[in-house]
Parts: structure tokens; C-alpha cells; sequence
């Protein structure tokens, strides 16, 4: 590990998300009845959203939609990812108050929609992957994980994801 990774991963994750411009993001709006994250113990559940952003009106809308392998390419399901991570972060601070309480980051679950035959969905929620270890360091940002293919996302979503974070000593 570099210097650069070192101080990262001890550096607060609130520094981090503002660091690369977004402490300003609000999180989606839900889309049923359901809160943004929820604790049980040590562990936050955090809710499936999917790679929204805000208009000018404060609306939630897809920057991209699709489906990869027919309309979105692995960068563009990627780009999409991330988004995905941006939102979820959100979502935990919109609960948590700070992401400084965050532990360790434990699990993310991506879902991946596709046409049949396509097998990238692991380099597709890499974008997810690659922000949550950027904004909390490779030690506590690193997780298990699994991306799974599906068929069809509400909306035309081309990721969707959930997160399990951890909130202990």
C-alpha cells in the first residue's frame, strides 16, 4: 500500500466524499414505503437505489438507462455504477447523520440488467466498488460482494445495488 492509500484509508470518509465534490448530494427520493437504511445492532442496511441524479427542479432522473450488451457498454453500466454508490452514501448519511460512522463497509449486492450471453456484471459494479474503496480507504472500504444478472430493472435502471455497512468498535 502507498503513502496516498495509507492516508486514505485513515482519513475520514466525510473528507473523502467532499474531496471528490459530492458532500452536496441529496439522496433520491424513495420510490414506496420504505426509510433509507435501517440498524440492526452493529450492521445498516442500506435500501436498492439505483444511478439517479438531481435536475435543475431537484427531480430524480436517469443520466443513463438501458440495457448493457444492447444500449449501454460496460464503461456506460460502470459511469452508472457509480452513481449507484454515490446514492447509496446518500442514503447512509441522510440516516446516519455523518459517514464517519462507518466502520467497515460489509457487503454490496449489484444487479445488473442485461441481455442474455453478457458476462460483464462484475466490471459493471466495479464503478460501486471502486468509490465506496475511494471514500473509505481500502482496508474499511473493502467488502464482500456478489453482481448478479437480471433481466429487467424498474425504469429502464441499467445497475441497481444494496449495502451493508458496519457500525461498531
Amino acid at each position: 500500500m502507498d503513502e496516498g492509500q495509507k492516508q486514505k484509508s485513515d482519513g475520514s470518509p466525510e473528507r473523502e466524499f467532499a474531496r471528490l465534490g459530492l458532500a452536496g448530494v441529496r439522496p433520491p427520493a424513495p420510490i414506496g414505503n420504505f426509510r433509507y437504511g435501517v440498524r440492526a445492532g452493529d450492521l445498516f442496511y442500506v435500501s436498492g437505489t439505483y444511478g439517479t441524479a438531481k435536475n435543475e427542479d431537484g427531480e430524480d432522473f436517469l443520466p443513463i438507462s438501458g440495457k448493457l450488451g444492447r444500449d449501454l457498454s460496460v464503461a456506460d453500466g460502470y459511469r452508472s455504477a457509480r452513481l449507484v454508490a454515490v446514492n447509496l452514501l446518500a442514503m447512509a448519511r441522510a440516516e446516519l447523520g455523518t459517514l464517519d460512522r462507518v466502520t467497515q463497509v460489509v457487503r454490496l449486492a449489484g444487479y445488473v440488467n442485461c441481455v442474455p450471453g453478457f458476462a460483464e456484471a462484475p466490471a459493471v459494479v466495479n464503478g460501486a466498488s471502486d468509490l465506496l474503496v475511494e471514500v473509505f480507504g481500502p482496508d474499511r472500504g473493502g467488502h464482500a460482494r456478489i453482481s448478479l444478472y437480471q433481466n429487467d430493472l424498474p425504469r429502464e435502471a441499467p445497475v441497481a445495488c444494496e449495502l451493508t455497512l458496519y457500525l461498531g468498535d
